[in-house]
């Protein structure tokens, strides 16, 4: 599946992604975002699993996997328009507002907010068609549960 989902975010157009495709696309986008400061912690690697736990019912187990299938697809992949127009392509606009939410708790999960990671941030809202005030009310449900 690794292999499929990155040959076919290269590929000049991007294909429909099935839905085991989209999970890891979303997956990787919440692992490059946690990267983005450099400082990619098990904080931050815990908090998707658990992320991936929650949006997918999956087990401990199969949420690890995924989010360390993930790591390999990151790390090979080209840019963040792919993923951001795969998760697009998979996922309805009205629904867009919960993956925001899912990449602000990545982002504060380690208890601070960095310039690189603000940026990211800012990068992927756009190109999610996510508005700045939806990516804003996200933010602070996010920080609300974390106080």
């Amino acid at each position: 599946m690794m292999l499929s989902l990155i040959k076919r975010l290269i590929i000049p157009i991007p294909q429909q992604l099935d839905e085991a495709d989209a999970r890891l696309a979303l997956s990787a986008l919440l692992v490059r975002l946690a990267r983005a400061d450099h400082q990619y912690d098990m904080v931050e690697a815990a908090e998707i699993t658990r992320i991936l736990m929650e949006r997918y019912s999956l087990d401990h187990q199969s949420a690890e996997e995924l989010r360390s299938e993930a790591e390999a697809v990151e790390a090979e992949a080209p840019d963040t328009v792919r993923f951001t127009r795969a998760i697009k392509d998979a996922v309805a606009f009205e629904l867009r507002a919960e993956v925001v939410e899912a990449l602000w708790q990545v982002v504060l999960s380690d208890g601070s907010r960095d310039d690189s990671e603000n940026s990211l941030m800012r990068l992927i809202v756009s190109l999610l068609g996510v508005n700045d005030r939806d990516s804003a009310m996200a933010r602070h449900r996010v920080e609300a549960r974390l106080l």
